[in-house]
């Protein structure tokens, strides 16, 4: 996310008129009984007019926000799996673990005896009851516990790959167990057991639980029934079933590669930044063996993160998903700090070195780093963002120089993407795209439809990283917002010569910690649901690379439509498809005449379909309870011809995807 912006001031006499409306709506059809609307839509689709949409047009932007990563997307079980997360100094807040057994039988504390450098903190854990009846240890034994993020979802018959390190002063019988939240209920167990000698120094331990049953609320115990001191450290817990096998939750990661996303920008946003420089995200400190890396406080979103979501792994996300990643680099600013253009250049140094990680080849320096970790060949980054609209601060202008300059001289393809709006883009001042957010509420972000309509279309190009609707009328993730959004991109789609990306914001919310509503997908440790604009993106993921039709639409006293029309293709079976797509963000049901000129190729007789996404009122959201009330609806698309009739229903958006003869139509 981009630094905090006000609300829009008409916010909240739209949201009054919308509740009203929704009101009338929801009481009665007779509210719009006698206001339905006849238009045209005319779709011009012969090949003089037509035009390519870019190719990387729609894609996601994924920031560290509302422990999307951390406790999300990421599948690391454990919560603060290092000690790291109270601070550097001892004893620190071990926070979320807790203690099994009380001070007569346990103590619990941390130290700097860690074998890692980079992050030294170490649990120690004193016992002080045994097996023996004088002074017997509690039933189970005594040790800590994590309850992950907001509990673990644990799932019968699944594997979960265990990795800890641990000393011990004595000869150790340590059990680790998957339980219940009580603890009461075991689902999975190990026990470690070894000599004296087998542990005096740190030691690595990994092996395979399986469940034997599901619980959603799971938390992982280490315990023991045996005197002594026994160290912990790099305590992880992760299902051997992600997401390609490269450590991603699989049903969230699902939902975004249901998106088709053409690029991936990370990490953020404010994210990136940090609140001060001292918490900025740092790349090099986020690659290399996960145990070694040193994590830090999100202090601009207010959680520690471990960095198991690292630069290598935003990477290889962006390849799974077939995404060219778009990174966003610190170019010196955080929130409240900034580096002087006199003394950036250490960290100029470090963002050319970041792309040598991802880009150079496996005998390079950092490429030799990325090849360590798996991943011989190169990744393909053509995309580096210069900041996060700090525009407006001292010494941005002077540092953006100085990453264009050394970033251009060592990767002279790369794309780089500036803060500035595109009236500051000069020769003595030169970006390849500029950066666009919106934040705004949905009245006004319906307006934006035309927001480039009158941008000169020469270069620089922008991309609109960040867009969502904000404040009353969004709730959590309404139907109306949704509409709004999807108005938005259509006006893009339009404007897609001088707009070459688009991605919205932000991507995920974990619900047991919202810091910023609305979001795109909602999530808990065992569930998630689209909101609407989730399911709005899907009328928009094979825009990208389509051939864009021009539309004209004429309708009396209602300007409350707008309509796009691209071809595509399916990758699939390889049809080709004519789809209309139109919003209706009134409260009038039209009925629609389609008018089809200039196609190469006729429609044929069946195979076409229809799409809408709608609800019964505009402030409708998805939840846990209800997780499909506001999502796309199919069905087939009966006596589809050239000329024909729709009816659109309001407060909707619906697409008609008219499935056309295969021989000649020309390539898109």
């Amino acid at each position: 996310m981009g630094v905090q912006r006000q609300r829009d001031p008409v916010a909240s006499l739209f949201h009054a008129l919308v509740v009203a409306c929704a009101l009338c709506w929801a009481s009665s059809a007779r509210c719009v009984e006698g206001q339905s609307q006849t238009g045209q839509l005319s779709v011009d689709a012969s090949q003089q007019n037509t035009r390519k949409i870019p190719d990387k047009m729609f894609g996601i932007f994924f920031e560290e926000i509302n422990h999307a990563g951390a406790g999300g997307l990421w599948a690391e079980l454990v919560s603060n799996r290092g000690f790291e997360a109270g601070g550097p100094n001892t004893p620190s807040n071990i926070d979320p673990w807790l203690i099994i057994g009380d001070e007569s039988s346990i103590i619990v504390g941390t130290d700097r005896t860690s074998c890692f450098e980079r992050n030294p903190v170490a649990l120690r854990m004193e016992i002080l009851c045994d097996s023996k009846r004088t002074n017997a240890c509690p039933s189970g034994g005594v040790g800590v516990y994590n309850p992950g993020y907001w509990g673990m979802n644990i799932e019968k018959g699944k594997v979960y790959k265990v990795r800890l390190h641990i000393r011990s002063s004595d000869a150790v019988s340590l059990t680790v167990s998957l339980t219940s939240s009580d603890g009461l209920q075991k689902l999975a167990a190990h026990t470690i057991t070894g000599s004296k000698k087998s542990f005096a120094k740190w030691t690595k331990i990994e092996f395979h639980l399986k469940s034997s049953q599901n619980n959603t609320n799971s938390r992982l115990q280490l315990t023991t029934s045996k005197t002594g001191v026994i160290w912990l450290d790099q305590v992880s817990v992760i299902p051997l079933d992600t997401y390609m096998g490269h450590g991603f939750r699989k049903d969230l990661s699902l939902m975004l590669a249901n998106l088709k996303p053409q690029f991936l920008k990370f990490p953020g946003g404010n994210y990136a930044m940090g609140n001060y420089l001292r918490n900025a995200f740092r790349w090099s400190e986020t690659v290399g063996p996960w145990e070694e890396r040193p994590g830090h406080f999100n202090d601009a979103w207010g959680y520690w993160t471990d960095d198991g979501l690292g630069f290598f792994e935003f990477l290889q996300l962006a390849e799974d998903l077939g995404a060219s990643p778009v990174w966003v680099v610190n170019d010196g600013a955080s929130l409240n700090e900034e580096v002087s253009t006199a003394t950036v250049a250490s960290l100029v140094k470090d963002v050319v070195n970041g792309i040598e990680f991802a880009r150079g080849g496996p005998k390079t320096p950092w490429g030799s780093v990325r090849a360590a970790m798996g991943h011989p060949q190169p990744f393909k980054l053509d995309y580096v963002s210069i900041g996060n609209q700090e525009c407006w601060m001292l010494y941005y202008r002077g540092n953006y120089q100085k990453f264009y300059s050394a970033i251009k001289a060592a990767y002279p393809d790369i794309n780089i993407i500036s803060s500035c709006d595109r009236s500051t883009i000069s020769p003595s001042n030169p970006a390849d795209l500029y950066d666009v957010h919106v934040y705004t509420s949905s009245s006004n972000m319906f307006s934006r439809t035309s927001m480039f309509d009158n941008t000169p279309r020469s270069t620089p190009k922008a991309i609109v990283s960040e867009y969502a609707v904000t404040g009353n009328d969004a709730g959590k993730g309404t139907l109306v917002a949704a509409l709004a959004e999807a108005a938005f991109l259509i006006g893009l789609e339009r404007n897609s010569d001088v707009v070459k990306m688009a991605s919205c914001a932000p991507l995920f919310v974990n619900d047991n910690d919202r810091r910023w509503s609305p979001d795109a997908i909602v999530f808990n440790s065992w569930q998630h649901y689209g909101c609407p604009n989730y399911w709005m993106l899907h009328f928009f993921k094979d825009s990208s690379g389509a051939a864009l039709h021009p539309t004209t639409i004429q309708i009396s006293n209602y300007d409350q439509l707008v309509a796009s029309a691209i071809t595509w293709q399916n990758a699939k079976d390889k049809s080709t498809y004519l789809r209309v797509k139109v919003v209706n963000f009134g409260n009038r049901a039209v009925d629609l005449n389609i008018s089809v000129s200039g196609l190469a190729n006729g429609i044929k007789n069946s195979g076409s379909k229809q799409m809408v996404l709608t609800s019964s009122s505009p402030l409708d959201e998805n939840s846990f309870q209800q997780p499909e009330k506001v999502v796309p609806v199919s069905s087939p698309l009966a006596n589809v011809k050239q000329q024909m009739g729709v009816s659109v229903r309001p407060y909707s958006l619906s697409s008609f995807d008219l499935l056309l003869e295969a021989s000649k139509h020309a390539s898109i």
